[in-house]
């Protein structure tokens, strides 16, 4: 009895099992001859399964990499990671596909003419995308930042995997692409820290009291808001001008994005104090001489 039970036993578990492989052997061919490819719901379970580990893994690849780093690196490494999860998923099915017997050569030369196309066409895309990487590796650009690129200043609000976003001095949003940080040459007022000099040029008329000029640039800098006091501005003699002696008043301010308005301000002032001390603001003038030209007598 205990034989005619095991042996139903086995005839059950054949049955099942036949059962089972047949169910997962059930599918469809894709291309004809030695090149095409059988579709099963047993190769397809395969490569959920694939996807799943993988998803699993890189999000623990993610958590290895990121514990240490703040709040903002954690949310551009994550836009950095969601790209590369797409190639690392494409690797994986080709490689799950490969080890299921299925011949992939055909895949990789039907889509070789496909990637050629798209890294083309593409090309510039992955430049701002690299671009992107070096900067968030290297930490060359932080929010923050002032920059100036083409001849445009702006303040970094925001930096992205692709483009980096800058608030102008007119209040307008300029969009970087991220190549310009690595192939061009790209100004940074605050890389190394927040205080910049800036300075204002006047020039006044030949024979004024040069000592008074350097003391009234002196006091206008002194009393004027976002100019700091450490370091101390200074006034610099430049040069002897074509109409004018050229003077400059060099000040810090940690505030290098209101430039402009600083500057002036400044100009104001000084327009002002020149005014109550008469030191007057020459213009360029020119010496113009007619000559009467007489004809000859007969």
């Amino acid at each position: 009895m205990q034989d005619g039970t095991e042996d139903i036993k086995e005839i059950i578990k054949e049955d099942i099992w036949g059962s089972i492989k047949e169910f997962l052997n059930y599918g469809f061919h894709l291309g004809e001859g030695e090149k095409s490819i059988h579709l099963t719901i047993g190769l397809l379970l395969l490569l959920a399964v694939a996807i799943v580990v993988t998803t699993f893994l890189l999000r623990w690849l993610r958590y290895l990499l990121t514990r240490k780093m703040d709040a903002e690196d954690k949310r551009k490494f994550s836009s950095i990671f969601k790209f590369t999860n797409y190639l690392v998923y494409l690797v994986v099915v080709l490689v799950t596909l490969s080890a299921a017997g299925i011949d992939i050569t055909l895949i990789i030369t039907a889509s070789a003419a496909l990637f050629v196309g798209l890294g083309l066409a593409l090309q510039v895309l992955f430049q701002d995308i690299l671009g992107g990487i070096w900067i968030i590796v290297d930490k060359s650009l932080q929010v923050g930042d002032i920059v100036e690129v083409d001849g445009k200043v702006g303040k970094v609000f925001e930096i992205k995997l692709r483009t980096t976003r800058a608030l102008t001095r007119d209040d307008k949003v300029v969009v970087i692409p991220n190549h310009k940080f690595i192939s061009d040459i790209v100004f940074n007022y605050t890389q190394n820290h927040r205080t910049t000099m800036e300075k204002v040029q006047v020039g006044v008329a030949y024979g004024s009291d040069v000592e008074l000029v350097t003391q009234i640039l002196e006091e206008v800098a002194a009393g004027q808001h976002l100019v700091l006091r450490e370091p101390k501005p200074f006034v610099l003699f430049d040069d002897f001008g074509d109409s004018a002696l050229m003077f400059s008043l060099n000040f810090f301010t940690n505030d290098s994005f209101a430039g402009p308005r600083i500057k002036s301000a400044i100009r104001y002032k000084i327009n002002t104090k020149f005014k109550e001390n008469n030191v007057t603001i020459p213009f360029p003038q020119r010496d113009v001489h007619l000559f009467q030209h007489q004809k000859p007598q007969e």
